[in-house]
Order: C-alpha cells, then structure tokens, then sequence
C-alpha cells in the first residue's frame, strides 16, 4: 500500500559528519522486507506455482515486471559483490541463453496472459556479455511469451559496461526496445581504475552516454562509487564534474561495502589504499554538494535524479517503489525473476533461483523451476514491509492510514520499535508529529537505520557480517 499526498523534493542532504559515523553500522538495504537471508529452502516449486495461480484470480490482476540475471564478465572489477562468472569464451553466451529460454517457456505459462508486462529490466553480471543479435533473440522470446505493454511509460532498461559497448550497439539495443540504459563508470581517476581493475575512458563513456540519447533512450542513468582503494577528494571532484557535464537523468551514488571474506575479489585490494572513515565521509559529503549544486533531487538512499525524470516525479506524486531493481515507478505489480540467483516477488511471497551456475543449469536441464528458497510472507511482515516501503520511498509513515488499513493501535503494536526510534529522535533523525513518523532533513541519509528499528527479523539473527554499512 502507498499513500498519495505530495512529496516535496529534497535538493540535499542535511550533512553532518558526526551523526552518519556515529550510526554507520552493517544494515540491510531494504529491497525487500523480509530481506533475503530470511528466505527459507524449504520452499519450493509446488509453492510457487500455487502463489503464481493465485495471483491470477485477484479481482485485478497485478501488471507484471520481468527481471532477467545475465551473470558473465570478461574481467572482473575488484569492488564487485554481484553474481558473476567470469570469462571471456562469448559460446557461452548462447549456451546461458538456451537455457533461459526453456526457463522463460516454463514460467510464462503461469501467468494469464492478459496481464501485461510495464517494465523489463537486464542485469548482471554485464548483460552486454551477450551480443545485441542474441539480446534481441531474448526480448524476443520473452515477448512471445509473455504480452508486452505498448504504454509509453513501460520501462524496459539494460545495465551496460562502456568499455564492451559500442554507438552502433546502442542503436540496435534501442530498435530491440529498451528505452533506458544504466552505465557503470564508479571513478575515472586513473589510480583509482588500475587498484580496482576497472581501466575505462571518460572519451569513450561519454560516447555512450551521447548515443543512447541520439537513438532515444528516455533515461541514462551513471553508477558511481565513493569509497574505493587511492581515490581522493581531488580525483573524485574531477570525476563529478565530468559526469555532470554529461548531465545523466539519473545517478547513483554507491558506498563501497568492502567485505572480502565474502567476496574474493575484493582480496585484490589492498586495505592501506581504501580511504580512512573520514575520508569516505569526505567524498560522500562532495558528491551530495555536487549533485545538489547541479540541480539533481535526492530520491532516496543513494539515488539522485533531475527533476523532470520519472523517478522524481513519482516520489513527488507519492508513486515511487523500491524492489530488487532499485527505485521504480511500477509499484503494483507482479516481479518474476529469470536465470541464475534472480529474485522473483509474487503476491506476498519472494522466491528466488539458484545462486551458483552449475545448480541453475542442472535444474533447467532436468526440466524444474530453478528455485532455491522463498518466503511466504505473514501478515506481521506483510505490515512492516508496507511502513519500510513508505520509509524508503517517502521517508515518512502516514501513522493513521497504517492503524486504518490494517486494524491496529500503532504505538501497542510497534511499542519496541518507537522505543528504538527514541535515540534517533533525540538526535534530531525522526520527528513524530501526531499521525507521522518523518525523516528529517539530516535524517534523510540514514533511512535504512530507521527502516532497522522496524525489522523484527535484526533483533532475531543480530545484524552479522551479512550486510553492507549503511554509509
């Protein structure tokens, strides 16, 4: 559920150093409630095929978004915690799409289809690992499969690497049907690149970003990182100032999590040449100056756009959703995920596949549903999804629709959490005029401290190594 009323936008962030380090702790990022590590093993096909018919008999049935993992790299970055293989044998591009197509044949025939698909979106890994002939092969697939929306609002994006992308690629990519791309660049400090194995130039990038406006993409949108192994306050500026020069309709503006016993990759950098704590806040704070001196509207977590972008205007009309592809203007619908580790959200339910190839292709191969685990979700986290999807998107509870819409007395139900809001308020984070509870100004960076003090799932399994630093 989502209220409707306005919300003003916010130019900037309230900075203030000493309260981002005071509350920058591991915390989830909340693209869903409950967040992944929760989901069981113990669901299964049966359970999402159930959950798939259901969602067909509501009395109007959900729009549909589609979501599809391509995992290849030819190279890796350092900084990565994404799925990825990497390799650079391109055979098995079309080998991966095989594969997908049988999983898209036998997930699309449980979905009716008079429900249209709004939004499409192409992640990774580098969804560009697959050359344009064979990403035009998959839409198309999918589109037989499933029914298209014709709307001009439908959104169908692709991540890009630049350095593996060409004009005349964007031009096909834009004739296949996508209308939005978002680039990875994350720092064009040539120090920075070679610690990070990410060697990218600005030349090159920028012609990327020329093309998919010259054959009509609707939204560009730029990765950045702040945070990484030898960046400075002086290369970062120069890094912000180029992009934007280049003036994308969106930007986000990423902390680097750097979790090597997670990830392997990050074992590659070294912890002498990452920035201290007050260095990361350092860039951070000039990244949040720039974009807000630029004329970009802060969105939410780490996300930025101009003002006449979909996105901002959604979060202004009270339409902005948060899901497993980031901020979307699509709330109410239906996310079914394809390939490796994707995450699908149906109903009250999550499920999501596979997170190691060769599990994936097995299961595909012996003609299942490439599952893992899922979640069907209780009315409890049916209640706190809804306050921590109006925090993330709106930054504020409307208090009284909450107590109307699911027949509660707010502060009996959600006694523990106020009480943990309580530090938060008497550091100036919360206001809790009577029926709100808003993130302030200097709040407004530190929403996912706030959405954990409704998390009952943290106060269970403790916050552990699972999860990124909030700042």
């Amino acid at each position: 559920m989502q209220t409707s009323s306005p919300v003003l936008p916010q130019r900037n962030w309230r900075f203030d150093a000493d309260l981002l380090r005071r509350y920058d702790r591991p915390g989830p990022r909340y693209t869903s409630y409950p967040t992944a590590p929760n989901f069981s093993e113990g669901f299964g096909e049966a359970d999402f095929r159930d959950i798939a018919r259901r969602s067909n008999e509501d009395p109007i049935p959900r729009q549909l978004s589609l979501y599809v993992h391509i995992p290849y790299c030819q190279s890796p970055c350092f900084y990565c915690g994404c799925n990825r293989v990497i390799t650079r044998d391109e055979a098995r591009g079309r080998i991966y799409l095989d594969r997908l197509q049988r999983e898209i044949a036998s997930v699309a025939p449980l979905f009716d289809r008079d429900r249209e698909v709004v939004q499409l979106h192409l992640g990774g890994g580098t969804p560009n690992f697959l050359a344009p002939r064979l990403l035009g092969e998959l839409v198309g697939s999918l589109g037989r499969q499933f029914s298209f929306s014709h709307a001009l609002d439908r959104d169908f994006s692709i991540e890009l690497d630049p350095r593996f992308v060409t004009p005349a690629d964007i031009e096909v990519l834009s004739a296949i049907g996508f209308n939005r791309t978002s680039l990875g660049v994350q720092d064009f400090d040539p120090a920075v690149q070679k610690a990070i194995n990410r060697e990218q130039g600005v030349d090159e990038t920028l012609a990327i970003i020329d093309a998919c406006r010259r054959f009509g993409m609707r939204s560009v949108n730029v990765d950045l990182i702040y945070g990484l192994p030898k960046q400075t306050p002086e290369g970062f500026a120069r890094t912000l100032d180029t992009v934007v020069a280049a003036r994308p309709d969106r930007l986000a503006i990423y902390g680097y999590a750097h979790m090597p016993r997670l990830f392997k990759a990050q074992k590659q950098i070294r912890d002498e040449e990452l920035p201290s704590a007050e260095g990361k806040l350092a860039l951070l704070e000039l990244a949040v100056q720039r974009l807000g001196d630029a004329g970009y509207e802060y969105i939410g977590m780490d996300h930025f756009a101009l003002p006449g972008d979909e996105l901002a205007r959604a979060q202004r009309e009270g339409g902005l959703h948060r899901n497993f592809m980031g901020y979307t203007t699509h709330a109410q619908t239906d996310l079914v995920g394809f390939g490796v580790s994707a995450i699908s959200h149906v109903g009250d339910s999550f499920t999501q596949s596979h997170r190691d190839l060769p599990s994936w292709e097995t299961a595909v191969d012996e003609g299942r549903l490439p599952i893992w685990r899922g979640l069907v979700l209780g009315n409890d986290d049916v209640l706190r999804a809804d306050l921590i999807q109006q925090l993330m998107c709106r930054g504020e509870i409307d208090v009284r629709r909450v107590e109307k819409a699911y027949g509660i007395c707010f502060g009996e139900y959600f006694s523990e959490s106020l009480a943990a809001l309580r530090p938060l308020q008497d550091d100036g984070l919360v206001q809790c005029p009577p029926g709100t509870i808003r993130a302030t100004p200097r709040g407004r960076a530190l929403l996912r401290i706030i959405a954990m003090c409704f998390d009952r799932y943290l106060g269970v399994q403790g916050e552990g190594a699972r999860y990124s630093r909030t700042i």
